[in-house]
Protein backbone atom coordinates (compact mmCIF):
# COMPACT_ATOMS: atom_id res chain seq x y z
CA UNK A 1 0.00 0.00 0.00
CA UNK A 2 1.21 3.44 -0.94
CA UNK A 3 0.56 5.32 2.27
CA UNK A 4 4.13 6.31 3.81
CA UNK A 5 3.97 9.54 1.54
CA UNK A 6 1.33 10.84 3.44
CA UNK A 7 2.13 9.52 7.47
CA UNK A 8 4.17 9.79 9.67
CA UNK A 9 6.18 7.12 10.92
CA UNK A 10 7.68 7.35 14.67
CA UNK A 11 11.21 5.93 15.36
CA UNK A 12 11.94 5.93 19.32
CA UNK A 13 15.44 3.77 20.70
CA UNK A 14 14.52 3.16 24.91
CA UNK A 15 17.65 2.98 27.17
CA UNK A 16 17.36 0.87 30.01
CA UNK A 17 19.74 -0.88 32.34
CA UNK A 18 22.88 0.42 29.69
CA UNK A 19 20.74 -1.81 27.06
CA UNK A 20 19.32 0.27 24.24
CA UNK A 21 16.18 -0.52 22.03
CA UNK A 22 14.37 0.41 18.74
CA UNK A 23 10.98 0.55 17.88
CA UNK A 24 9.28 2.70 14.95
CA UNK A 25 5.86 2.44 14.46
CA UNK A 26 2.75 4.88 12.26
CA UNK A 27 0.81 6.72 13.97
CA UNK A 28 -2.48 5.91 13.63
CA UNK A 29 -4.38 8.28 12.93
CA UNK A 30 -7.63 8.46 11.21
CA UNK A 31 -6.10 9.55 7.76
CA UNK A 32 -3.98 6.49 7.71
CA UNK A 33 -6.42 4.02 8.53
CA UNK A 34 -8.26 5.32 6.21
CA UNK A 35 -5.93 4.81 3.24
CA UNK A 36 -4.96 1.55 4.33
CA UNK A 37 -8.92 0.56 3.41
CA UNK A 38 -8.57 2.25 0.39
CA UNK A 39 -5.18 0.58 -0.41
CA UNK A 40 -3.81 4.05 -0.94
CA UNK A 41 -3.01 7.73 -0.49
CA UNK A 42 -6.46 9.39 -1.00
CA UNK A 43 -6.16 12.51 1.13
CA UNK A 44 -4.33 16.05 -0.16
CA UNK A 45 -0.88 17.10 0.56
CA UNK A 46 0.44 20.32 1.03
CA UNK A 47 2.65 19.83 -2.02
CA UNK A 48 -0.32 19.39 -4.06
CA UNK A 49 -1.32 22.66 -3.82
CA UNK A 50 0.14 24.45 -6.43
CA UNK A 51 -1.76 25.39 -9.52
CA UNK A 52 -4.98 24.16 -11.19
CA UNK A 53 -3.62 21.15 -10.10
CA UNK A 54 -3.92 21.78 -6.62
CA UNK A 55 -7.51 23.65 -7.26
CA UNK A 56 -8.08 19.98 -8.77
CA UNK A 57 -7.18 18.93 -5.20
CA UNK A 58 -9.21 21.05 -2.97
CA UNK A 59 -11.88 19.90 -4.86
CA UNK A 60 -11.77 16.82 -4.73
CA UNK A 61 -11.76 16.39 -1.64
CA UNK A 62 -14.44 18.21 -0.44
CA UNK A 63 -16.33 16.21 -2.67
CA UNK A 64 -14.76 13.57 -1.03
CA UNK A 65 -15.63 14.66 1.99
CA UNK A 66 -19.45 15.31 1.05
CA UNK A 67 -20.32 12.21 -0.67
CA UNK A 68 -18.77 10.37 2.61
CA UNK A 69 -16.18 8.75 0.67
CA UNK A 70 -13.61 10.53 3.29
CA UNK A 71 -14.80 10.92 7.06
CA UNK A 72 -13.36 14.03 8.29
CA UNK A 73 -14.38 13.93 11.57
CA UNK A 74 -11.78 12.55 13.40
CA UNK A 75 -8.95 14.64 11.63
CA UNK A 76 -7.48 14.73 8.09
CA UNK A 77 -3.66 15.36 9.57
CA UNK A 78 -0.78 13.03 9.89
CA UNK A 79 0.57 13.60 13.06
CA UNK A 80 3.90 13.71 11.38
CA UNK A 81 5.64 16.72 12.89
CA UNK A 82 6.89 16.90 16.61
CA UNK A 83 6.07 15.13 19.54
CA UNK A 84 5.62 16.22 23.40
CA UNK A 85 5.22 15.46 26.52
CA UNK A 86 2.22 16.91 28.80
CA UNK A 87 -0.11 15.69 31.37
CA UNK A 88 1.15 12.32 31.15
CA UNK A 89 0.75 12.13 27.54
CA UNK A 90 3.21 12.20 24.85
CA UNK A 91 1.36 13.53 21.87
CA UNK A 92 2.23 13.74 18.08
CA UNK A 93 1.37 16.97 16.71
CA UNK A 94 0.96 18.33 12.91
CA UNK A 95 -0.33 21.94 12.98
CA UNK A 96 -3.24 21.54 10.41
CA UNK A 97 -4.69 18.50 12.65
CA UNK A 98 -5.67 17.93 16.61
CA UNK A 99 -2.84 16.14 18.34
CA UNK A 100 -3.17 12.18 18.99
CA UNK A 101 -2.01 10.75 21.99
CA UNK A 102 0.63 7.52 21.36
CA UNK A 103 1.30 5.85 24.52
CA UNK A 104 4.77 4.37 25.35
CA UNK A 105 4.26 0.69 26.43
CA UNK A 106 5.73 -1.35 29.10
CA UNK A 107 8.67 -2.89 26.72
CA UNK A 108 9.13 0.41 24.81
CA UNK A 109 6.60 -0.79 21.73
CA UNK A 110 4.65 2.33 21.06
CA UNK A 111 0.50 2.29 20.71
CA UNK A 112 -1.68 5.10 19.29
CA UNK A 113 -4.34 6.12 21.38
CA UNK A 114 -6.25 8.10 19.47
CA UNK A 115 -7.46 12.06 18.63
CA UNK A 116 -7.04 14.61 21.84
CA UNK A 117 -9.72 17.50 21.59
CA UNK A 118 -9.57 18.15 25.79
CA UNK A 119 -12.99 17.07 26.07
CA UNK A 120 -14.64 18.48 22.86
CA UNK A 121 -12.80 22.35 23.60
CA UNK A 122 -10.38 22.05 21.16
CA UNK A 123 -12.21 23.27 17.85
CA UNK A 124 -9.65 24.59 15.51
CA UNK A 125 -6.20 23.14 14.71
CA UNK A 126 -3.01 22.71 16.90
CA UNK A 127 0.31 24.04 16.65
CA UNK A 128 3.53 21.27 16.27
CA UNK A 129 5.16 24.09 18.44
CA UNK A 130 3.65 24.41 21.98
CA UNK A 131 5.70 25.04 24.87
CA UNK A 132 5.76 23.88 28.41
CA UNK A 133 6.55 25.89 31.10
CA UNK A 134 9.29 24.04 33.50
CA UNK A 135 8.28 25.60 36.77
CA UNK A 136 4.58 25.94 36.03
CA UNK A 137 4.17 22.78 34.37
CA UNK A 138 1.34 24.57 31.92
CA UNK A 139 1.30 24.48 28.29
CA UNK A 140 0.79 27.19 25.88
CA UNK A 141 -0.62 26.70 21.98
CA UNK A 142 -1.84 27.59 19.20
CA UNK A 143 -3.83 26.67 16.24
CA UNK A 144 -3.98 28.89 13.13
CA UNK A 145 -6.83 29.27 9.75
CA UNK A 146 -7.62 30.37 6.50
CA UNK A 147 -10.60 31.53 7.88
CA UNK A 148 -11.43 33.72 11.05
CA UNK A 149 -10.19 34.01 13.60
CA UNK A 150 -6.83 33.80 11.75
CA UNK A 151 -4.83 32.83 14.81
CA UNK A 152 -6.19 31.32 18.12
CA UNK A 153 -4.24 31.20 21.21
CA UNK A 154 -4.78 28.25 24.06
CA UNK A 155 -3.46 28.00 27.30
CA UNK A 156 -4.00 24.55 29.16
CA UNK A 157 -3.48 23.99 32.52
CA UNK A 158 -0.73 21.54 34.31
CA UNK A 159 -3.64 19.04 35.00
CA UNK A 160 -4.49 19.18 31.24
CA UNK A 161 -7.46 21.59 31.27
CA UNK A 162 -8.22 23.32 28.26
CA UNK A 163 -8.66 27.00 29.16
CA UNK A 164 -11.49 29.67 26.98
CA UNK A 165 -10.05 30.71 23.50
CA UNK A 166 -8.16 33.97 22.81
CA UNK A 167 -8.64 34.91 19.37
CA UNK A 168 -5.69 36.93 17.81
CA UNK A 169 -6.50 39.74 15.10
CA UNK A 170 -4.50 39.71 12.53
CA UNK A 171 -5.79 40.95 8.55
CA UNK A 172 -5.11 37.68 6.56
CA UNK A 173 -4.29 34.16 6.75
CA UNK A 174 -0.95 33.12 7.25
CA UNK A 175 1.44 30.56 7.89
CA UNK A 176 2.63 30.24 11.58
CA UNK A 177 4.64 27.43 12.67
CA UNK A 178 6.67 28.61 15.76
CA UNK A 179 5.48 30.95 18.58
CA UNK A 180 7.56 31.65 21.81
CA UNK A 181 6.57 32.11 25.46
CA UNK A 182 8.46 34.11 28.43
CA UNK A 183 7.66 34.37 32.38
CA UNK A 184 4.73 36.08 31.59
CA UNK A 185 4.35 36.92 27.82
CA UNK A 186 3.30 34.74 24.80
CA UNK A 187 4.88 36.26 20.97
CA UNK A 188 3.08 35.61 18.12
CA UNK A 189 4.54 36.13 14.68
CA UNK A 190 2.81 37.70 11.78
CA UNK A 191 4.81 37.43 9.00
CA UNK A 192 4.21 37.75 5.27
CA UNK A 193 3.80 34.38 4.16
CA UNK A 194 0.08 34.18 2.84
CA UNK A 195 -2.89 31.29 2.43
CA UNK A 196 -3.83 33.00 -1.24
CA UNK A 197 -5.65 30.55 -3.47
CA UNK A 198 -6.23 32.75 -5.94
CA UNK A 199 -2.24 33.35 -6.12
CA UNK A 200 -2.10 29.47 -6.15
CA UNK A 201 -4.09 28.60 -9.87
CA UNK A 202 -3.07 32.32 -11.42
CA UNK A 203 0.85 32.16 -10.93
CA UNK A 204 0.82 27.99 -10.18
CA UNK A 205 2.75 28.71 -7.01
CA UNK A 206 2.33 27.03 -3.60
CA UNK A 207 -1.15 28.11 -1.51
CA UNK A 208 1.23 29.37 0.65
CA UNK A 209 2.73 32.39 -1.30
CA UNK A 210 5.31 35.22 0.20
CA UNK A 211 5.27 38.94 0.32
CA UNK A 212 8.59 40.56 0.38
CA UNK A 213 6.74 43.88 0.21
CA UNK A 214 5.23 43.64 3.70
CA UNK A 215 6.77 44.37 7.16
CA UNK A 216 7.49 40.93 9.67
CA UNK A 217 4.95 41.78 13.01
CA UNK A 218 5.14 40.33 16.47
CA UNK A 219 2.65 40.27 19.02
CA UNK A 220 3.20 40.34 22.10
CA UNK A 221 0.57 39.27 24.50
CA UNK A 222 -0.25 38.41 28.53
CA UNK A 223 0.05 34.95 28.75
CA UNK A 224 -3.12 34.93 30.68
CA UNK A 225 -4.70 37.32 28.79
CA UNK A 226 -8.52 36.71 27.98
CA UNK A 227 -8.58 38.52 24.81
CA UNK A 228 -5.81 40.42 22.51
CA UNK A 229 -6.49 43.92 24.13
CA UNK A 230 -3.60 44.05 25.61
CA UNK A 231 -1.34 43.10 22.70
CA UNK A 232 1.55 45.37 22.07
CA UNK A 233 2.50 44.79 17.99
CA UNK A 234 6.39 45.34 16.55
CA UNK A 235 6.91 45.32 12.97
CA UNK A 236 10.69 44.43 11.26
CA UNK A 237 11.72 43.80 8.02
CA UNK A 238 10.15 40.83 6.52
CA UNK A 239 11.45 37.67 6.98
CA UNK A 240 9.99 34.15 7.66
CA UNK A 241 10.76 32.29 10.80
CA UNK A 242 10.47 28.48 10.73
CA UNK A 243 11.42 27.90 14.61
CA UNK A 244 12.69 29.97 17.68
CA UNK A 245 15.30 28.51 20.14
CA UNK A 246 13.28 30.85 23.82
CA UNK A 247 12.22 33.82 24.39
CA UNK A 248 12.71 36.16 28.30
CA UNK A 249 12.27 38.93 29.59
CA UNK A 250 14.87 41.55 30.24
CA UNK A 251 14.33 44.63 31.85
CA UNK A 252 11.60 46.80 29.68
CA UNK A 253 12.27 44.08 26.79
CA UNK A 254 11.09 40.71 25.20
CA UNK A 255 14.30 38.99 23.70
CA UNK A 256 13.55 36.30 21.45
CA UNK A 257 16.35 33.61 20.02
CA UNK A 258 14.67 32.52 16.31
CA UNK A 259 16.06 31.35 13.02
CA UNK A 260 15.23 34.02 10.88
CA UNK A 261 14.70 33.48 6.81
CA UNK A 262 15.07 35.88 4.11
CA UNK A 263 13.09 35.78 1.15
CA UNK A 264 11.81 31.85 1.50
CA UNK A 265 10.81 30.61 -1.70
CA UNK A 266 8.62 27.41 -0.65
CA UNK A 267 7.61 26.86 -4.15
CA UNK A 268 11.61 25.87 -4.57
CA UNK A 269 11.47 23.43 -1.93
CA UNK A 270 8.45 21.51 -4.30
CA UNK A 271 11.09 21.79 -6.79
CA UNK A 272 14.28 19.86 -7.99
CA UNK A 273 15.14 17.54 -4.77
CA UNK A 274 18.59 17.77 -5.91
CA UNK A 275 18.75 21.38 -6.44
CA UNK A 276 20.41 23.90 -3.29
CA UNK A 277 18.34 25.61 -1.74
CA UNK A 278 20.34 28.60 -1.54
CA UNK A 279 17.70 31.56 -0.90
CA UNK A 280 16.78 29.11 2.50
CA UNK A 281 19.55 30.96 4.74
CA UNK A 282 18.84 30.22 7.82
CA UNK A 283 20.50 32.60 10.37
CA UNK A 284 20.38 32.67 14.24
CA UNK A 285 19.40 35.99 15.38
CA UNK A 286 18.58 37.92 18.74
CA UNK A 287 15.25 40.34 18.53
CA UNK A 288 14.56 42.60 21.20
CA UNK A 289 10.76 44.31 21.53
CA UNK A 290 10.82 47.31 24.08
CA UNK A 291 7.56 47.03 25.88
CA UNK A 292 7.71 50.77 26.62
CA UNK A 293 9.20 52.59 24.31
CA UNK A 294 7.33 49.98 21.44
CA UNK A 295 10.83 49.61 19.44
CA UNK A 296 11.83 46.63 18.03
CA UNK A 297 15.96 45.97 16.59
CA UNK A 298 17.48 42.76 15.61
CA UNK A 299 21.01 41.41 15.75
CA UNK A 300 22.14 38.44 13.66
CA UNK A 301 24.22 36.23 15.28
CA UNK A 302 25.12 33.50 12.70
CA UNK A 303 26.02 33.19 9.24
CA UNK A 304 23.73 30.51 7.37
CA UNK A 305 22.38 27.70 7.26
CA UNK A 306 21.36 27.13 10.54
CA UNK A 307 17.95 26.06 11.74
CA UNK A 308 16.26 23.72 14.22
CA UNK A 309 16.93 25.20 17.54
CA UNK A 310 17.30 23.48 20.72
CA UNK A 311 18.11 24.55 24.54
CA UNK A 312 17.93 23.16 27.66
CA UNK A 313 14.78 23.10 27.92
CA UNK A 314 14.37 23.69 31.85
CA UNK A 315 15.13 27.05 30.58
CA UNK A 316 11.82 27.74 28.58
CA UNK A 317 10.50 31.08 28.69
CA UNK A 318 13.77 32.16 30.76
CA UNK A 319 17.01 33.78 30.39
CA UNK A 320 19.67 31.26 28.90
CA UNK A 321 23.25 31.16 27.48
CA UNK A 322 23.48 28.47 24.97
CA UNK A 323 21.72 27.60 21.66
CA UNK A 324 21.89 24.49 19.78
CA UNK A 325 21.52 23.99 15.97
CA UNK A 326 21.85 21.93 13.13
CA UNK A 327 24.19 22.65 10.45
CA UNK A 328 21.91 22.31 6.72
CA UNK A 329 23.71 21.72 3.49
CA UNK A 330 20.05 22.18 2.05
CA UNK A 331 16.18 22.38 3.99
CA UNK A 332 17.15 19.04 4.77
CA UNK A 333 20.09 17.50 5.06
CA UNK A 334 22.17 18.17 8.09
CA UNK A 335 25.55 18.02 7.86
CA UNK A 336 26.67 19.09 11.42
CA UNK A 337 25.39 20.05 14.98
CA UNK A 338 26.71 23.88 16.15
CA UNK A 339 26.82 25.58 19.59
CA UNK A 340 26.36 29.43 20.09
CA UNK A 341 27.16 31.06 23.02
CA UNK A 342 24.58 34.17 23.39
CA UNK A 343 27.27 35.70 25.85
CA UNK A 344 29.93 35.79 23.30
CA UNK A 345 29.94 38.49 20.06
CA UNK A 346 29.80 36.76 16.30
CA UNK A 347 33.13 36.91 14.91
CA UNK A 348 33.36 39.47 12.58
CA UNK A 349 34.04 38.66 8.13
CA UNK A 350 32.83 35.11 8.62
CA UNK A 351 31.36 33.68 5.37
CA UNK A 352 30.33 30.26 6.99
CA UNK A 353 29.70 29.05 9.95
CA UNK A 354 33.36 28.00 11.63
CA UNK A 355 34.48 28.12 15.39
CA UNK A 356 34.97 31.33 16.84
CA UNK A 357 33.61 34.30 18.36
CA UNK A 358 30.01 32.81 19.99
CA UNK A 359 30.22 29.55 18.16
CA UNK A 360 31.86 27.85 20.65
CA UNK A 361 31.93 24.04 19.40
CA UNK A 362 30.97 21.91 15.81
CA UNK A 363 30.14 18.47 15.31
CA UNK A 364 30.92 17.27 11.66
CA UNK A 365 28.87 14.70 10.99
CA UNK A 366 31.71 13.83 7.95
CA UNK A 367 31.13 13.06 4.53
CA UNK A 368 28.27 11.35 3.34
CA UNK A 369 26.77 10.99 7.00
CA UNK A 370 23.59 13.40 7.36
CA UNK A 371 21.67 13.79 10.62
CA UNK A 372 18.58 14.61 12.36
CA UNK A 373 17.69 17.73 15.05
CA UNK A 374 19.82 17.16 18.08
CA UNK A 375 18.19 16.97 21.56
CA UNK A 376 19.70 18.68 24.69
CA UNK A 377 18.98 16.11 27.48
CA UNK A 378 20.70 17.46 30.86
CA UNK A 379 22.78 15.49 32.85
CA UNK A 380 20.23 16.55 36.16
CA UNK A 381 17.28 17.97 34.97
CA UNK A 382 16.58 21.72 36.43
CA UNK A 383 18.39 24.86 36.85
CA UNK A 384 20.89 24.05 39.30
CA UNK A 385 23.40 22.70 37.45
CA UNK A 386 25.64 24.15 34.80
CA UNK A 387 23.02 24.70 31.71
CA UNK A 388 25.06 22.64 29.05
CA UNK A 389 26.11 19.87 31.53
CA UNK A 390 24.10 17.29 29.13
CA UNK A 391 24.19 15.58 26.02
CA UNK A 392 22.64 16.03 22.45
CA UNK A 393 21.26 13.02 20.63
CA UNK A 394 20.83 12.71 17.18
CA UNK A 395 19.82 10.28 14.21
CA UNK A 396 22.49 10.32 11.49
CA UNK A 397 22.35 8.41 8.12
CA UNK A 398 25.43 7.25 6.38
CA UNK A 399 24.89 7.40 2.27
CA UNK A 400 28.10 5.35 2.05
CA UNK A 401 27.37 2.27 3.93
CA UNK A 402 23.22 2.77 4.53
CA UNK A 403 23.60 2.42 7.68
CA UNK A 404 21.68 4.51 9.99
CA UNK A 405 22.55 4.90 13.79
CA UNK A 406 21.87 7.41 17.10
CA UNK A 407 24.63 9.64 18.25
CA UNK A 408 24.66 10.63 22.19
CA UNK A 409 27.74 13.48 22.11
CA UNK A 410 28.80 15.51 24.80
CA UNK A 411 27.71 19.35 24.82
CA UNK A 412 29.05 20.63 27.06
CA UNK A 413 33.00 20.10 25.27
CA UNK A 414 31.14 19.45 21.23
CA UNK A 415 34.13 16.58 21.64
CA UNK A 416 34.43 14.81 18.20
CA UNK A 417 34.41 11.40 20.13
CA UNK A 418 30.77 10.61 20.84
CA UNK A 419 29.80 9.60 23.87
CA UNK A 420 27.90 6.57 22.56
CA UNK A 421 26.94 5.36 19.10
CA UNK A 422 24.10 2.98 18.79
CA UNK A 423 23.55 0.86 15.26
CA UNK A 424 20.12 0.72 14.47
CA UNK A 425 19.17 -2.59 12.38
CA UNK A 426 17.02 -0.29 9.98
CA UNK A 427 17.54 2.91 7.63
CA UNK A 428 15.75 5.86 9.48
CA UNK A 429 14.86 8.61 6.82
CA UNK A 430 15.99 12.16 7.16
CA UNK A 431 13.72 13.68 9.74
CA UNK A 432 13.55 17.20 11.55
CA UNK A 433 11.72 17.06 14.96
CA UNK A 434 13.05 14.99 18.29
CA UNK A 435 11.73 14.31 21.51
CA UNK A 436 13.48 12.99 24.62
CA UNK A 437 11.34 11.93 27.59
CA UNK A 438 12.10 10.01 30.83
CA UNK A 439 9.76 8.28 32.67
CA UNK A 440 10.00 6.63 36.51
CA UNK A 441 7.91 3.98 36.52
CA UNK A 442 6.42 2.45 40.08
CA UNK A 443 9.11 -0.13 40.12
CA UNK A 444 11.86 2.43 39.90
CA UNK A 445 12.63 1.93 36.49
CA UNK A 446 14.16 4.74 33.90
CA UNK A 447 12.72 4.52 30.64
CA UNK A 448 14.03 6.99 27.80
CA UNK A 449 12.83 7.59 24.58
CA UNK A 450 14.52 9.61 21.69
CA UNK A 451 12.31 10.23 18.39
CA UNK A 452 12.61 11.82 15.53
CA UNK A 453 9.75 11.93 12.72
CA UNK A 454 9.60 10.43 9.40
CA UNK A 455 7.92 12.97 7.11
CA UNK A 456 7.53 11.71 3.42
CA UNK A 457 5.62 14.34 2.10
CA UNK A 458 8.47 17.04 3.06
CA UNK A 459 11.36 14.81 2.34
CA UNK A 460 10.63 13.79 -0.94
CA UNK A 461 10.91 17.49 -2.20
CA UNK A 462 13.84 17.90 -0.24
CA UNK A 463 16.19 15.00 -1.40
CA UNK A 464 13.87 12.42 -2.45
CA UNK A 465 15.03 9.54 0.21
Amino acid sequence: MDIECSQTMIHGMRIKDGKAAYVRRFVRTSRLKQEEFFGGSKFMKVGDLKGLFGLLMVNMQMLRAKTKVLDMSYGNGTGNTNLIYHHGKLLALQEADKPYVVKVMEDGDLQTIGLLDYEKRLKHSFTAHPKVDPFTGEMFTFGYSHEPPYVTYRVISKDGVMHDPVPITISEPIMMHDFAITENYAIFMDLPLYFRPKEMVKEKKLIFTFDATKKARFGVLPRYAKDDLLIKWFELPNCFIFHNANAWEEEDEIVLITCRVQNPDLDMVSGDVKEKLENFTNELYEMRFNMKSGVASQKKLSESAVDFPRVNESYTGRKQRYVYGTILDSIAKVTGIVKFDLHAEPEPGKGKIEVGGNVKGIFDLGPGRFGSEAVFVPSKPGTTSEEDDGYLIFFAHDESTGKSSVNVIDAKTMSADPVAVVELPHRVPYGFHAFFVSEFRRSHGHRRLERTRENKLFLEHSNGL
